[in-house]
């Protein structure tokens, strides 16, 4: 008799153990299913170009790069140059408040004989503010085109011959900057002010980002430009290019995806 007490009393026990079980389990997943449903903090949007200085139209690219590398190394002024759509070099400064100080800024550089003439880009002018009109897929397409407009070029970032080269970032930037986003700089800091994008879904206007063999950070950047491929300056020196995102060193390299829309 008291064998079958203490057998139906383990028994009990172990009835309360495993529902104690049961409950901890349900539990810890409705946490994990609440944490994984949460829906992730995006990050601030990048800023918006205001107005901008364009000057000169050169049909050599030297000629765009000496008048960028003077802006920006004796007078302070964050400058790019770009290949227009009429084929000419056209050079782009400065990101102001007001079409005022664009203006005066302007002035003062026409009056030193550093600009011949000038042309104030206004915000609403930009890609980006015509996105409430056209959607969103309209400044990927417009990204896009603009990187397209660099494949083949030999651009040149900073540099004063074509033996310097357009760097990976330098190039991002100035897509995105002409489309009227302020992207930073440097390709690590791309890589964390955007929002994290799976390699499957990556859109049009897409960032990718890449490390270099053997190193475990960001060292690379391209357009996502979709099926699989993205415009990039390859190397130091080298022609803007197309490559395909899934080829074996790509593969190998890739870092991950960001988005900024």
């Amino acid at each position: 008799m008291r064998l079958m007490t203490t057998t139906k009393n383990i028994q009990f026990k172990i009835i309360l153990f495993l529902i104690f079980i049961l409950v901890l389990s349900c539990s810890h997943r409705t946490s994990r299913s609440a944490i994984a449903s949460h829906p992730i903090r995006q990050k601030p949007p990048l800023e918006l170009m205001r107005y901008t200085i364009q000057a000169g139209a050169f049909k050599k690219v030297e000629n765009a790069v000496r008048l960028t590398d003077k802006l920006k190394s004796e007078h302070g002024l964050d400058a790019t140059y770009f290949l227009a759509s009429d084929k000419l070099f056209k050079v782009r400064f400065g990101n102001f408040t007001t079409k005022e100080l664009a203006r005066k800024r302007a002035i003062i550089l026409l009056d030193a004989k550093i600009i011949e003439e000038f042309y104030i880009v206004q915000p609403e002018e930009y890609s980006v503010a015509k996105r409430k009109q056209y959607g969103t897929d309209y400044l990927r397409e417009s990204l896009v085109a603009t990187a397209r407009n660099f494949i083949g070029v030999p651009y040149l970032w900073g540099g004063t011959s074509t033996e310097d080269g357009f760097d990976c970032s330098g190039l991002t930037m100035t897509v995105y900057q002409l489309n009227g986003l302020n992207l930073p700089r440097n390709s690590r800091t791309q890589f964390d002010v955007g929002d994290f994008v799976s390699k499957d879904n990556l859109q049009k206007g897409d960032l990718v980002f890449f490390s270099e063999k053997g190193k475990n950070h960001v060292s690379h950047v391209g357009i996502y430009i979709g099926n699989d491929k993205f415009i990039h300056a390859s190397s130091h020196g080298n022609e803007i290019r197309i490559d395909n995102l899934s080829s074996c060193y790509f593969t190998r390299q890739y870092m991950g995806g960001r988005t900024y829309l």
